[in-house]
């Protein structure tokens, strides 16, 4: 099965931490039309991070106005945090007749997938437990406790792989990307 092609569609790509869902976003991007949606966050900039490129940073009372503003498509809470996807970002993308990738957690795409906007959701999973746990060590950037933590929130996240389009599995990158592109009738 594949969705057939068109523009101006939301593309929400969901999983746990180190699934290489980031990686498929970038992968995602490079095909003429198709866009990352910058999130918003309550988060401080890492090193090198760029207001309005990496992320949309925000005070967490400005972020919270924004909410009662309605002035997001989704929202959550994640890793003590807020996440956002702005509405008027979602719309210029698909005013401009642009897919837009969404790479957010499963609470964000309950919310998108409420929307009634065009869209498709992908999965990526990791191939086990073991593997997961193995990338975020190598990573080198999470305590033991972030690391325990985001496994647990891992497994709630793939208990609902199945509200999704399409589930990957990242075994390997190439074969799933190209899996992904096919799904989505990218060129």
């Amino acid at each position: 099965m594949s969705v057939q092609p068109s523009r101006g569609r939301l593309i929400v790509v969901s999983g746990p931490s180190g699934a290489g869902k980031s990686s498929l976003w970038q992968r995602l991007v490079r095909h003429p039309g198709v866009a990352f949606s910058v999130s918003a966050t309550t988060r401080a900039p890492r090193p090198g991070e760029v207001d309005g490129r990496d992320y949309h940073f925000l005070a967490e009372d400005e972020f919270l106005r924004r909410v009662a503003a309605g002035d997001f498509l989704e929202h959550a809470r994640v890793h003590d945090r807020r996440y956002g996807t702005l509405r008027s970002e979602v719309e210029q993308a698909l005013r401009s007749g642009h897919d837009l990738v969404l790479e957010i957690d499963v609470q964000g795409a309950e919310q998108v997938r409420r929307s009634g906007l065009p869209q498709v959701s992908i999965f990526v999973q990791a191939p086990s437990l073991a593997e997961l746990e193995r990338r975020l060590r190598d990573r080198n950037s999470e305590s033991e406790e972030q690391i325990r933590e985001r496994l647990a929130i891992a497994r709630e996240e793939m208990a609902r792989a199945h509200d999704y389009d399409l589930v990957v599995i990242n075994d390997d990158f190439d074969r799933m990307a190209t899996e992904v592109e096919r799904f989505l009738g990218l060129p």
